[in-house]
């Protein structure tokens, strides 16, 4: 071996990640998050909720996404490390209480 380490010759070039939007890309805004899972994926459900009244609430579900176990646990990490960022920069994000037979987004 001229020079060339084990740890080198093992060691994959990272790949150059380009990224672009398809024609119908879009962004909305969802301030509820469904969950649906079964053996071979999560169903993210998103949506708004608009409550009329104290005991009337719709949810508009606007966009459903499959994902695969092994993404959704990828996003798990990915949200919990820039929440924690978020929460360093502008303090602990509250969450309501979830009472008895509530909605839990």
């Amino acid at each position: 071996m001229s020079g060339a380490t084990l740890e080198a010759m093992t060691q994959p070039a990272a790949p150059k990640i380009q990224l672009s939007n398809t024609p119908d890309y879009r962004e909305n805004y969802a301030n509820s998050v469904q969950v649906r899972v079964n053996l071979w994926d999560f169903l993210l459900l998103f949506g708004r909720v608009n409550q009329t009244a104290p005991d009337n609430v719709t949810i508009q579900n606007f966009q459903g996404i499959y994902v695969s176990p092994q993404q959704a646990k990828a996003l798990l990490n990915v949200l919990q490390q820039n929440v924690t960022q978020y929460e360093s920069a502008f303090g602990e994000i509250r969450l309501e209480p979830q009472g008895a037979g509530s909605i839990v987004q």
